[in-house]
């Protein structure tokens, strides 16, 4: 059977675009091969041909969802969108309730500390750029000190979001993500040492 140039491409996306909402939504561990390929309507077998190992789909996924997050960030910037906006629109409702569409950071934290060095190196630079656009929503754009904070709000929105998640109670997961967005400002607001 032949298939249309480009098929294999556009399978091969198919199957990252899958695989990143299930990794988010269930956790690298807990996302096999087998149930990725399901959910994106091949079969198991369908795997080979377009990557070496789970390892690579992996990286590839995850790169590729942090890649749409630093997508979402940069286009929310260009309309305007300041520093509380950025917080608010990552420390909010939908988020919360929706980790397989969310930020890798908040849903895969502890698993891509344990990931290959490769990983995690992809990882970091993804973080970098994000930490970037951040930084560059502060008062001090630019400095190294900008680059710190933004970092630490990062931190914080990331553990917040992690934090309310935790938590059964919607009452209290929405006072988490509020206390999460003061806390945030307030760190933004805090002229550099």
């Amino acid at each position: 059977m032949r298939f249309e140039k480009g098929h294999k491409a556009a399978t091969r996306r198919h199957i990252v675009d899958v695989a990143s909402k299930c990794i988010r939504r269930d956790g690298v561990s807990a996302a096999g091969i087998g149930g990725i390929m399901g959910e994106a309507g091949l079969t198991k077998g369908a795997f080979s041909p377009h990557f070496e190992s789970k390892e690579a789909l992996v990286r590839e996924a995850l790169a590729s969802a942090l890649a749409d997050q630093q997508h979402r960030l940069d286009e929310d910037q260009q309309r305007g969108l300041d520093l509380e906006g950025a917080i608010r629109s990552y420390l909010n409702r939908a988020h919360l309730k929706n980790p397989a569409a969310g930020c890798p950071s908040a849903a895969l934290l502890p698993e891509i500390a344990r990931q290959p060095l490769a990983t995690r190196r992809a990882y970091e630079e993804a973080l970098r750029s994000y930490v970037s656009t951040l930084a560059a929503l502060l008062p001090d754009a630019g400095s190294a000190a900008s680059r710190r904070r933004a970092t630490a709000i990062f931190g914080l929105m990331v553990g917040t979001l992690q934090f309310a998640r935790a938590v059964p109670d919607a009452a209290q997961a929405e006072q988490i993500l509020e206390g999460g967005v003061e806390a945030a400002l307030h760190l933004a607001r805090t002229p550099p040492p």
